[in-house]
């Protein structure tokens, strides 16, 4: 036991004074694309949150048609996200694919405000997940080659902070306007000033210096080709966790149905966004020292636990609720860093953006199938079992991902055993 404490001490330790040391000095790059991230989900958190309650109050559209339109967008973003890494890797040009796939996000998502049914919500919401689908994987991309392997956890994890910091901001502004009277239409039309912003710092991008040497670009092809056959394992079980991470709408749904008021909505998913917030950097740097493994096992475990107390839980306790929201915050800190870094180091140096691609296909596509499923789950057999079996999901992946997917890999960081 105190062996165990001095090695937690000396994580902590380490992730504290290390990653401060660190921090400032990761590259230019890596903060812009943090801002732009931070703008970026400002823009977007205002909105999502509002959808299920624009589509449910305004548009009398329930569980289904939210699980439609969601899986489409999502799939469809999934899809050009392969494609734009692919690219990526051809040209190994990035900016361009982040400057219009941020564009096309930003202007598309305040008209919301104008659509008149559930398919004008459905067409709009492509056209976003589009401009997500164009900037993803570049971006990524981008992100990873321009810092030491030994840091990209760190660096992946600062970005991230700044999405959820974003995301905290996106949904407090919608509170606040709300709560002052705004109406959803007004709220989700405020959404372009930021979009703007956006756009201005996405423009001041700058593709990082490419050494002397340039390896031969890598074939055109669509299939895994020269991926190593972890990275294929690794997608193997990321397809089955997302089977069960359907639309985050739901829980919002959810929330809306346990008895939480419409202005606290938006409420519950600034807390996630926070915790995130607060926590990502730190938890995705210690991936740096104690291994990816571990902490995308503990990130799938406690995302299990949360979908079957969400399932459980009784109506009108919202301190219970913020609480299992905050929650939900920690899974997010602990895996979505750590995941990206991971593709990174598991991918060839030429062929980082198609294994980006690969990556966001495989997290998104089955978004489709796992928000129908959980959307007919929802509305034939009740919210436990369609939180039951997302809960399912995610512990049998985090099972099999160091009992088999990577088991035996090589090192996944500069300083992991």
């Amino acid at each position: 036991m105190k062996s165990l404490a001095a090695k937690l001490g000396f994580v902590v330790g380490y992730t504290w004074s290390g990653m401060l040391k660190t921090l400032f000095s990761l590259p230019r790059t890596v903060w812009l694309i943090g801002l732009i991230s931070l703008l970026n989900d400002s823009a977007s958190e205002m909105i999502y949150p509002l959808v299920p309650l624009y589509l449910a109050s305004v548009l009398m559209a329930g569980p289904r048609v939210l699980g439609v339109i969601e899986g489409i967008a999502e799939a469809t973003a999934s899809l050009l996200k392969l494609f734009s890494g692919v690219v990526v890797d051809r040209t190994r040009r990035a900016k361009p694919w982040v400057v219009a796939g941020y564009a096309l996000a930003g202007f598309a998502r305040p008209l919301i405000a104008f659509a008149t049914s559930w398919l004008g919500v459905l067409l709009l919401r492509f056209a976003d997940r589009v401009g997500k689908g164009l900037r993803t994987s570049p971006r990524d991309a981008l992100l990873a080659n321009s810092v030491d392997p030994a840091v990209r956890g760190l660096a992946f994890g600062l970005h991230r902070a700044m999405d959820n910091a974003g995301a905290v901001v996106g949904p407090l502004t919608a509170a606040l306007l709300l709560g002052l009277g705004w109406s959803l239409h007004d709220v989700i039309l405020f959404a372009f000033l930021p979009a703007v912003l956006c756009l201005i710092m996405a423009l001041l991008l700058r593709e990082p210096r490419q050494d002397g040497s340039h390896s031969p670009r890598p074939p055109f092809s669509w299939r895994l080709v020269g991926l190593p056959p972890v990275f294929k394992r690794y997608l193997a079980v990321l397809a089955l966790f997302t089977l069960g991470n359907s639309s985050n709408m739901f829980l919002l749904l959810r929330a809306r149905e346990l008895g939480l008021p419409q202005a606290q909505v938006p409420l519950a998913w600034a807390a996630v966004a926070a915790i995130a917030m607060l926590f990502s950097t730190p938890l995705s740097a210690l991936s740096d020292r104690v291994g990816r493994t571990r902490l995308l096992v503990a990130g799938w475990l406690a995302y299990g636990l949360f979908y079957l107390g969400l399932g459980l839980m009784p109506p009108d306790t919202p301190f219970l609720l913020f609480a299992l929201f905050a929650f939900y915050g920690i899974f997010m800190a602990a895996t979505e860093g750590v995941e990206k870094a991971l593709v990174a180091d598991l991918a060839p140096k030429d062929r980082v953006g198609t294994a980006y691609g690969w990556f966001n296909l495989t997290a998104g596509i089955l978004l489709l199938p796992a928000s129908l499923i959980f959307g007919e789950l929802y509305q034939q057999a009740g919210a436990l079992t369609a939180f039951a079996f997302s809960a399912a999901c995610a512990l049998t992946a985090a099972i099999l991902l160091p009992l088999w997917a990577l088991r035996g890999a090589p090192s996944l960081s500069s300083t992991q055993e």
